[in-house]
């Protein structure tokens, strides 16, 4: 068999299908972090305010909720890579419409509703399949590596997404920058047609969809690891997120000087979760949950730091730091689910991850105005910050979450056969996994 000068300058791990992934992240990234400022501006441009932008990202959040699992349980059903495909069709057809309505010079809200839920249904069966594509196209000692440049390269491309779109969005104006991420899907799912699904053996025919739900349910069930964690990130992400989303624009609009501050700030996360994922290029912590949960922590400071609130430089490193923090847990998780998770329900449980992670955010967004009108809006921030560090703790408590070890060809042979295999579930005493992260694998 001849090999081609490509693939043998790649490492081993870093096969046809990684790249493949890689590439199509990196491009749906650039295009997807610039069209969601760009939709933000044509809700504005369009005459709306700050309440139809809103009502915007909400469209585009509830079908996300809603058909997450049916996405995971399809994508374990199908072929992983047409489901994928499928998604992208959908979110560049989508996209595409919402460039021309907005190009057209009069877009109507209920248009721009209908446009951004169908992008947020796209997402919901994109997710679990892209997810379970990702954890079963690396095999090995170096999956954690493997798992840390992918999400580098998807955070990078975010970042330089973002700034390349507030850019284009002030030159060319929104309805271009859509039409660029319709293209962008387009591409992307391009590349993702040509995944190699024949290493996945065919799964075997199953009681229907409910039947593939209620499995996917006990797998995630029975493992204590799994569960606690993604009950601790249902509430991390909810905080968190009305942290950021909503008190951060206002601190910053009252003390800080404006969007500019803010933006820093937030950019300052973004490299911080670059470096992070750079660090866990080189890093393997034995104990996979104990060293990401213990990373969770400082997620608590963001908020503290707005309460005080600190100076620009301060919030800027607080923001940095739990950029690098966040992605030690994200590299550390998805190398848990790779190593624990059966291959064959990879999807489903990655849907009811996700599902657990996002469902309080808008509940948690909407509480936030209230919260700040009913105890201020520093004691609500320090409210954030203190929810945060219990719900941490008290993860810790879970033996699993302490004890999962890293499965090492050495750990491997001293636990015996049943141990082998990337994607074989290990014994209940040397098992735990994680799964949420604050930033999943994208589109």
């Amino acid at each position: 068999m001849v090999t081609s000068p490509a693939a043998s300058r790649r490492s081993s791990w870093a096969g046809r299908n990684y790249t493949l992934l890689t590439a199509a992240a990196i491009i749906t990234n650039l295009g997807g972090h610039g069209a969601l400022i760009a939709a933000a501006f044509a809700v504005l441009d369009a005459g709306g305010d700050g309440g139809d932008v809103g009502l915007v990202a909400a469209a585009r959040t509830l079908p996300l909720v809603l058909f997450l699992l049916i996405g995971g349980a399809v994508a374990d059903r199908l072929p992983r890579h047409r489901v994928m495909v499928a998604a992208n069709s959908l979110n560049c057809v989508s996209q595409a419409a919402f460039a021309v309505v907005v190009l057209a010079g009069d877009p109507q809200l209920w248009q721009m509703l209908l446009l951004a839920a169908l992008g947020g249904t796209g997402q919901a069966f994109f997710g679990p399949a892209s997810e379970g594509m990702l954890l079963s196209s690396v095999s090995g000692e170096q999956a954690g590596r493997a798992f840390a440049l992918y999400r580098m390269a998807m955070q990078g491309a975010g970042l330089g997404g973002a700034a390349l779109g507030g850019l284009m969005v002030a030159m060319i104006g929104p309805g271009w920058v859509l039409a660029v991420d319709a293209v962008a899907f387009a591409a992307a799912g391009a590349l993702r047609a040509f995944l190699d699904v024949s290493h996945i053996p065919p799964r075997a025919p199953g009681g229907g969809l409910l039947a593939d739900l209620r499995d996917g349910w006990r797998e995630f069930t029975g493992r204590p690891w799994l569960w606690s964690i993604v009950a601790q990130f249902s509430v991390v992400v909810a905080v968190v997120g009305a942290a950021e989303s909503v008190f951060g624009p206002l601190v910053a609009e009252d003390e800080l000087g404006g969007a500019g501050p803010w933006g820093l700030a937030l950019g300052a996360f973004g490299a911080g979760t670059v470096c992070g994922a750079l660090l866990m290029t080189r890093w393997k912590p034995r104990r996979l949950l104990f060293a990401g949960t213990l990373c969770v922590f400082p997620l608590a400071a963001p908020s503290a730091a707005l309460a005080v609130p600190l100076p620009v430089a301060g919030l800027a490193a607080v923001m940095f730091v739990s950029g690098v923090a966040i992605e030690v847990f994200g590299v550390s998780w998805m190398t848990a689910m790779h190593q624990e998770i059966p291959e064959e329900k990879l999807s489903r449980v990655a849907a009811y991850d996700w599902f657990g992670s996002i469902a309080m955010v808008p509940l948690a967004t909407a509480l936030a105005g209230p919260a700040e009108q009913a105890f201020g809006r520093s004691p609500s921030l320090w409210g954030c910050a203190v929810l945060v560090v219990v719900v941490t703790a008290a993860v810790l408590f879970v033996p699993d979450v302490r004890n999962l070890t890293r499965r090492t060809k050495e750990v491997a042979a001293s636990q015996g056969p049943t141990a082998q295999g990337p994607t074989s579930p290990g014994p209940q005493a040397a098992s735990v996994q994680e799964t949420v992260s604050l930033e999943k694998p994208s589109a």
